[in-house]
């Protein structure tokens, strides 16, 4: 899942071929979307409004400006992102935009634009957290006729769907290549001349991102570690509510 200011029309024709190929090989349940849905409008919202937050908080007014700093999912959702979302499972919200000549921090612009763009992960992490906690909250305190009821269920599988879909947006985005917030935060470490020849050339490294997503690489590299969170998330507060039990 990423997101994109820059949508060339080669991108939109591969992504549009990724989406023909999941739904000819079924590969997404209309339930498990609706199932799904609440999670992903959650975590993109959350996403792009700490992106913008951030930006806010560091001088730049332009996310403010144009109507971010809000919770309102309409403010950040792209439609077509969440099209290829579901049917591609490669998705984005409307990009944050921001200008580093606005940041009036004691950082340099760059690190001002490595936090901004960091937000968006954290905040996806420490909705995992909450998440987990409200999950394993309703499973150990709520009845048992209610958890086994076709609401409890629904719930649970919400729940347990909006802690999965934050891990792997917080993970996903922390690659470091464009679009995502990772190559923004590999940026602020890199020297000036190769933070100017990766800006020059990101086109092939959307090239890059796009064939390490259709040969399954990125599923590859990132599941391990999101299974590895969403463990030591179940084992440390699964086990905390476990002292109630």
């Amino acid at each position: 899942m990423f997101y994109s200011s820059n949508r060339n029309s080669y991108i939109y024709i591969i992504l549009i071929l990724l989406a023909i190929m999941s739904i000819t090989r079924g590969q997404f349940s209309i339930v498990d979307i609706l199932l799904t849905l609440p999670g992903v409008l959650v975590a993109i919202t959350f996403h792009e409004f700490s992106h913008a937050f951030a930006a806010d908080k560091l001088g730049d007014d332009t996310p403010r400006m144009q109507g971010r700093l809000n919770l309102n999912p309409l403010s950040h959702i792209d439609p077509f992102g969440i099209f290829m979302l579901v049917f591609a499972h490669i998705g984005w919200g409307k990009p944050v935009q921001i200008n580093p000549r606005n940041f009036n921090s004691k950082f340099s612009a760059s690190t001002c634009e490595a936090i901004v763009a960091f937000a968006g992960p954290l905040m996806n992490f420490i909705l995992s957290i909450v998440f987990t906690v409200i999950f394993y909250a309703v499973t150990t305190f709520a009845s048992a006729g209610f958890l086994h009821s076709t609401v409890g269920e629904v719930i649970v599988t919400m729940l347990s769907y909006t802690v999965i879909v934050n891990v792997g947006l917080g993970v996903f985005n922390l690659i470091p290549l464009p679009p995502l917030d990772g190559s923004k935060i590999l940026k602020r470490f890199l020297p000036y001349n190769a933070r100017v020849w990766m800006e020059a050339n990101e086109y092939v490294f959307y090239i890059i991102f796009l064939i390490i997503w259709i040969t399954d690489i990125a599923s590859l590299i990132i599941t391990p570690i999101i299974n590895a969170i969403i463990s030591g998330l179940s084992w440390a507060i699964g086990g905390l509510f476990g002292m109630f039990m």
